[in-house]
């Protein structure tokens, strides 16, 4: 592997190296560490790296990173790198290594790893209903969606119990340091759109172990399920809007865009005044149609209510309907980032002061670097 006598991070702003790494992925010839995974809820497709200190999900495993003009290069004395085509050294990287508690299983013999992943370095995420009321009808279901596929490829379970959930939880504080624990469910055919598991969940997993909780779910029907999850232990709540426009929600989100955006805002509002100010987080899909402009405006009405616009750039995943549709170009994110970034700083909500979650961890975009230079 060829090294550089001067590695492009020691000229180029970290936030525009990751954002590049992001929108284009890499080669992967399975470096050690932990692998990441392919399918099901996201991230997906992606390993986690480390980057001067950052730990980011970058993808490996789709259409993408193929044509990717990064590689990941490991040395004969183990030391693992990112690349361009011609093998000249661009960063040292990291990968996490395979957490430990991966080689557990309940007693009946479940795998630990079918309960619950390793995201990120120290994030232990879960789906906790691995099945959606729309996925099988792909005119209804989102279009980027991904969840069912590790549980076709039997990696995983249809419904995770609190116990088991519970269980893992305290074996991977235990064995490998994680610091927070993210559990997101597919949408079930009840009016509190998988807020009572969540409660349920929580309230298993605190009684086991001392752990930041963020659960996310669809706005449920009926607002008191914002205080049931709050009181069960649900630290921060994430409800995500993935895209903004009308037309492109009608588009990617045929059967969620059901739920307008108004009623979103509502939502936002009340889960607001149980949570928190910066307790609350979306995700935004950026490169699936809405404009740098739409996004950004939509992110300061967000911050303005008192939550955190999690933008993320759009990745294809494989097997889903959108599987070949581009990802956005970096310049595009970071125009994003750089205009959301402000925001949030002038705004006093940051990413490092939310108890759990998505954007707490930051691994799948590079927003929180863009807050940091704000």
């Amino acid at each position: 592997m060829a090294d550089a006598s001067k590695p492009a991070l020691a000229s180029q702003n970290l936030g525009r190296f990751v954002t590049e790494l992001q929108v284009q992925g890499l080669v992967d010839p399975a470096v050690a560490g932990n692998q990441g995974r392919r399918g099901g809820a996201g991230p997906s497709d992606h390993r986690a790296l480390t980057i001067a200190g950052t730990t980011v999900m970058v993808p490996v495993y789709n259409a993408v990173s193929q044509d990717s003009p990064f590689r990941l290069e490991q040395a004969a004395d183990g030391a693992v790198a990112v690349t361009d085509r011609p093998g000249t050294k661009l960063a040292a990287v990291e990968p996490p290594p395979q957490p430990r508690f991966y080689g557990l299983s309940t007693t009946d013999g479940t795998p630990y790893s079918a309960i619950a992943l390793l995201h990120g370095r120290d994030v232990l995420a879960t789906t906790l209903l691995q099945t959606c009321i729309r996925f099988r009808d792909r005119s209804q279901s989102c279009q980027f969606c991904a969840i069912e596929q590790s549980l076709e490829d039997g990696r995983t379970l249809v419904r995770k119990t609190p116990e088991q959930v519970a269980e893992v939880a305290e074996a991977a504080v235990r064995l490998d340091g994680v610091r927070q624990l993210v559990m997101t469910t597919g949408t079930p055919n009840s009016d509190d759109r998988g807020a009572r598991l969540m409660a349920e969940t929580a309230a298993a997993v605190k009684a086991r172990v001392d752990l930041p909780i963020q659960g996310q779910c669809e706005p449920p029907d009926d607002p008191i399920w914002y205080l049931r999850m709050k009181q069960a232990g649900i630290d921060s709540l994430g409800m995500h809007l993935e895209v903004v426009d009308e037309a492109v929600r009608r588009r990617v989100l045929p059967g969620k865009s059901e739920l307008s955006l108004e009623r979103y805002v509502e939502a936002f509002e009340q889960a607001v005044a149980v949570f928190g100010r910066g307790q609350v987080s979306t995700y935004l899909l950026a490169g699936l149609g809405d404009s740098a402009s739409t996004l950004i405006s939509c992110s300061e009405r967000l911050i303005a209510i008192g939550v955190y616009p999690f933008v993320v750039p759009f990745v294809p995943i494989s097997g889903t309907p959108l599987q070949h549709h581009p990802a956005p170009s970096a310049d595009f994110m970071v125009e994003i980032y750089e205009a959301v970034g402000k925001l949030l700083a002038e705004s006093n909500i940051r990413s490092d002061r939310m108890a759990a979650g998505c954007a707490k961890c930051g691994a799948c975009s590079a927003l929180s670097l863009f807050e940091n230079a704000s």
